[in-house]
């Protein structure tokens, strides 16, 4: 095992393993590897000059390149020998595709690459200088992700991650090395929390933990049980935690800085397992449930890092936990319940859980006078359907929902701004309730759950929901900085809105 490897920051079993990354004035003398952006120029292959290599060694690397056939094109990964006295064993180059088309998504996406490129090493020098060191930073460790699993034997493979170091003489560089590396470990952290088996992170054991990793982060953590909840009057977090055996909670995660310059609600999905209750979902492909806290995963993460940047942002996050189950004390469809505030409303499938918990963190968040909501969940099938596998579905205020899905591509989450539809301002009445929970038709689903959770925001807050039920999880190959299973979705969109209301 490289004595080097960075584990994540929460203590969880089958956490995953990543690069470490630090920040040197100038190559070691010695590393096993140096990491190199290449182009595809008009005429083939172009190696940029850089800080690692230059003269005899840049053209010695460059004709060995052209000879296995190296073309630059993006997410070309080519390991050669490194030439002699260059201070290293090896050459890793990424391709970035077209000169003209670089971008820092297209550093990320190469910078991730060569992170899942590290097999074997335990120490690289990456210049990527000319390109940009945060997005080159974020892709490494992002890349390198590797999710462990739980196993009676270790993997060495996925046990060794290499220490990369980015190379810079500014010191003006430095605040911003910093800022990438707890942004994408916060990534991490989301990303553990998510792969982590439903029977080891259940309701309880969640918000222990994070109370546990909020608290050792100066953030203040309150976590109510189920007789509070109860008692309070939170009656969509009870009606999809009764069918249970393991009991709901809601945690509240608090980062106050003295002079915030705004104040910004946090509010997560939490289910940490979803069978569908009384409506069960199909048998096949069910395991994959265990993402279904991934927006709780994602908040919690955001509100962690923003204690550890101390950004001057008061951020209050409330994450709604609780596991969907069949049993003789599940909800029925047909059940009316009352949600924290007092709207009541008609569960007519259950497996519309989501938007329950959701409605009444969202009317206690509100409570808190927030300046900014923002809320995520994998809530619907819907997105997928309408927006794909990569692409998250953001609903709400205009200027905020616009701005967000703005953002999220701006730092390589993509988002697409949805409308809330007027007709589904009238089908969301209820014979039996204020609201109900499903509409009666199959369309504008994504659009109806925006709808309902739209009812719970308090009056004059911007908002916005954020539907990640397709790019929150993988289940194709690895590509580019993303890994199979969790993605961390959407940590880094909603990390770089805090970082712009911080003004920094």
């Amino acid at each position: 095992m490289a004595k080097s490897q960075a584990k994540s920051a929460i203590s969880l079993p089958g956490a995953g393993t990543f690069p470490a990354v630090k920040l040197v004035k100038k190559a070691p003398k010695k590393a096993d590897a140096f990491i190199i952006a290449t182009c595809k120029g008009e005429e083939g292959l172009e190696v940029p000059a850089g800080l690692l290599l230059g003269g005899s060694q840049l053209k010695a690397a460059f004709e060995a390149l052209v000879a296995v056939g190296a073309k630059g094109t993006a997410g070309e990964v080519v390991r050669i020998p490194a030439p002699a006295k260059a201070g290293a064993t090896s050459i890793i180059a990424v391709g970035l595709g077209s000169p003209e088309q670089v971008d820092a998504e297209a550093v990320r996406r190469a910078a991730g690459s060569a992170g899942r490129a590290l097999k074997g090493i335990d120490s690289a020098v990456a210049d990527f200088a000319h390109f940009g060191l945060v997005p080159a930073v974020e892709g490494i460790i992002l890349g390198g992700y590797v999710y462990k699993g739980i196993h009676t034997e270790d993997d060495a493979d996925a046990a060794q991650r290499a220490t990369v170091s980015f190379i810079s003489s500014d010191k003006s560089e430095a605040a911003a090395f910093e800022a990438a590396k707890v942004t994408a470990e916060a990534v991490i952290t989301a990303r553990d929390l998510v792969n982590t088996p439903s029977n080891i992170l259940y309701p309880a054991s969640y918000a222990e933990l994070l109370k546990q990793e909020g608290e050792k982060a100066g953030l203040s953590v309150d976590v109510l049980d189920e007789k509070e909840l109860e008692a309070q009057g939170f009656g969509g977090i009870i009606a999809v935690g009764k069918g249970s055996a393991r009991p709901p909670r809601l945690v509240r995660m608090a980062w106050e800085p003295k002079k915030a310059a705004k104040h910004v609600a946090l509010v997560g999905k939490g289910i940490t397992f979803d069978t569908g209750g009384i409506s069960l979902k199909p048998g096949a492909g069910m395991w994959d449930m265990i993402s279904d806290m991934g927006g709780s995963a994602a908040m919690a993460s955001v509100a962690i890092a923003a204690a550890q940047l101390k950004l001057p942002v008061k951020v209050t996050a409330y994450l709604p936990l609780a596991e969907n189950m069949p049993s003789a004390n599940a909800s029925r469809p047909g059940d009316v319940i009352t949600h924290y505030g007092g709207i009541t409303s008609e569960v007519l499938n259950t497996d519309a859980e989501g938007r329950l918990v959701l409605a009444d963190a969202i009317a206690r968040a509100s409570e808190d006078n927030p300046d900014v909501l923002i809320e995520t969940a994998t809530l619907t099938g819907a997105q997928i359907v309408a927006l794909g596998d990569r692409t998250a579905g953001i609903m709400g205020t205009e200027e905020l929902r616009d701005h967000l899905a703005a953002l999220g591509r701006t730092v390589g989450e993509n988002a697409w701004a949805m409308p809330l539809l007027e007709e589904h301002d009238e089908e969301i009445k209820s014979a039996a309730a204020d609201i109900r929970n499903i509409s009666g038709s199959r369309s504008g689903g994504m659009e109806y759950a925006g709808t309902y959770l739209g009812k719970f925001v308090g009056e004059g807050i911007e908002w916005a929901h954020i539907d990640i039920a397709g790019p929150s999880y993988n289940n194709a190959a690895p590509y580019g900085y993303t890994p199979k299973k969790a993605t961390g979705v959407p940590v880094r969109t909603v990390i770089a809105a805090l970082r712009e209301y911080a003004g920094v």
